[in-house]
């Protein structure tokens, strides 16, 4: 196998003497260092690591550090590979797309927010009299402005308001529109809310549709109110998308067709008319949200709420991100990420750059705006040798495997001292059915370049759960990468029960076939073992694997996230290697 360079921080054992000054044992000399620099003991295993934290609190900085230096030769003599045979390596899928403070239960200590999630739910399971028909949220002549202005757009729209006359408008919100299984198979509603509920343009920063279900900052506290801005924004507001596009769009129009091929559930007229009927349904879908937290929140504190929860999880979370990355990450040798947008990309170069070199592919996404990408410490990577091969092992694939542009990064690079490596970062779909095809494709690339050793960092999307056809069991995905020749930081049998999500979502989002009541988050959410950092067997050895649900390399067991203090949906992942 090829030699691993050294990390920047392989041979160094650093300790806290102060508030103001660290100090370094480098080349048995210590020196100043700032603190910014700090490993956070990541070397040294955590137990060990507590203990050092406790003796840096000693007023005497220099015996600290003696002290420091000795946990850190004892443990170093423990070890059976040098430190400069380490790899550090971290796999996150950020989830770039959730936009909906209100999307997942979270675990805030907050009665106001459980009081409004509780109120909410209890509309929607048990409406009553609530459960009033579309026609008396989505008036009539809400519908008649709706529909010339899709005229405007050239759209033949007499098959939807066939659809609106003599079906919609008729049916009850709730028992008849919201719980309507077949509208969340047909992405009538999810499909556009997906397109334009946060926009990333290169001229206005972050647009947001006026909705209940992102961090749009307008008055939404009545449906005239909520309607006058949500027409203007889909059907006039211009904008430059966040790709370097110079032409100007609107939201209208970056709406897709929805295809059949990929939806069944649709009809083949449906299909047909998909533009205008999922602009229907998305207004609708969106006013009956503004009809049920006003009327559970009539003094329009959800807005507050909302407000805060933006900041907290939304507004900020490329920050905290970052944040997270920086300072408990900060000695990574590769980090893996999922689920990135264009945008947190220019971000993290901006940020971390000075440490990391962040590479995304040649087929990145801006529609979607969900991305893959691989981070690669300038201390141990050589920038200039970074090869994309990311379009090659896209072309390979068949229709049938659900993989889009941006899910996949596929790259070589080297080190300095020229080891030779090719670096994989992918995000599964949904079901995880296209995780086993993309591992074969990216195998196979691995073949052509045998000088290379594959580490491949991914959002495997596996369950628990074994639904032949309809979910990756986690036990058969471990049998097929092991048929491969691959093991994972997890082994070659990973247990089901590690699991790296644990999350619900709430009835206030698109996919209300999804929800789960409060009480039900552990039986009906997402609760699974998804996140791998796969390589060649006989390549490394497996020193340590971590979890972090907190953002403090802990992970807390039966706690729902992603949190105030914890942006994702996934768990970081992160595993010392050792070169074998």
């Amino acid at each position: 196998q090829p030699p691993v360079a050294a990390s920047a921080s392989g041979d160094t054992v650093r300790c806290t003497a102060s508030r103001t000054m660290s100090t370094q044992l480098k080349d048995n000399h210590i020196t100043a260092v700032d603190d910014d620099e700090s490993s956070e003991f990541d070397q040294i295993p955590l137990k060990m690591a507590e203990a050092a934290r406790r003796r840096s609190q000693w007023r005497s900085g220099g015996m600290a550090c003696l002290l420091l230096l000795g946990v850190g030769l004892v443990v170093r003599s423990s070890l059976d590979e040098p430190l400069s045979s380490t790899l550090n390596v971290v796999t996150w899928n950020i989830a770039a797309i959730n936009n909906n403070p209100f999307e997942y239960w979270i675990t805030p200590d907050d009665d106001e927010y459980n009081k409004l999630m509780a109120d909410v739910q209890e509309f929607v399971d048990t409406p009553g009299a609530r459960d009033v028909m579309v026609k008396d949220v989505f008036s009539q002549e809400q519908f008649d402005d709706l529909k010339a202005l899709m005229l405007t757009e050239g759209w033949d729209v007499a098959g939807t308001e066939a659809r609106w006359n003599d079906d919609f408008q008729s049916r009850h919100i709730i028992s008849g529109f919201l719980k309507d299984a077949s509208l969340g198979e047909k992405r009538l509603a999810s499909m556009p809310d997906r397109v334009t509920n946060t926009i990333n343009t290169g001229d206005q920063g972050v647009l947001c549709r006026p909705t209940v279900i992102n961090c749009y900052d307008g008055d939404l506290g009545s449906s005239p109110k909520w309607w006058a801005q949500w027409k203007s924004f889909m059907f006039s507001k211009q904008l430059l998308l966040a790709d370097g596009s110079t032409q100007t769009t609107r939201p209208v129009k970056m709406l897709q067709p929805i295809k059949r091929s990929k939806y069944p559930a649709l009809t083949v007229e449906e299909e047909a008319m998909s533009l205008p009927l999922q602009t229907l349904s998305q207004a609708i879908f969106d006013s009956i949200l503004v009809h049920i937290v006003n009327t559970v929140s009539p003094n329009g504190r959800w807005q507050g709420l909302r407000q805060e929860m933006c900041d907290a999880l939304n507004r900020h979370k490329d920050e905290r991100t970052l944040s997270i990355l920086a300072k408990t990450y900060a000695n990574a040798d590769i980090i893996f990420l999922q689920e990135s947008a264009v945008a947190f990309a220019a971000k993290a170069r901006a940020a971390i750059g000075h440490r990391f070199v962040v590479a995304r592919s040649d087929t990145f996404d801006t529609s979607r705006d969900q991305n893959s990408l691989v981070l690669m410490s300038k201390d141990r990577f050589v920038e200039s040798t970074v090869v994309d091969h990311t379009a090659t092992v896209m072309s390979s694939f068949t229709r049938a495997v659900p993989v889009a542009s941006g899910d996949l990064n596929v790259l070589s690079v080297e080190d300095k001292r020229g080891g030779r490596y090719l670096l994989a970062s992918f995000h599964g779909d949904t079901n995880g059915l296209a995780t086993k095809p993309v591992l074969a494709a990216v195998d196979q690339m691995a073949h052509t370049m045998p000088d290379r050793t594959l580490i491949f960092g991914l959002d495997a999307n596996t369950y628990e759960a074994d639904v032949p056809g309809k979910l990756q069991n986690v036990l058969d995905w471990a049998v097929d990468y092991n048929s491969k020749g691959y093991t994972s930081c997890w082994g070659d049998t990973p247990n089901p029960k590690n699991h790296t999500t644990y999350n619900a979502r709430t009835y206030l989002q698109a996919q209300l076939q999804k929800a789960a009541k409060q009480s039900e988050t552990a039986i009906k959410g997402d609760k699974n073992p998804k996140d791998f950092i796969l390589f060649p067997k006989g390549t490394f050895k497996v020193m340590r694997t971590d979890k972090d649900n907190t953002g403090e390399r802990r992970y807390v067991e039966d706690m729902v996230f992603p949190t105030l203090q914890f942006p994702s949906d996934h768990g970081v992942l992160s595993t010392t290697l050792v070169e074998l």
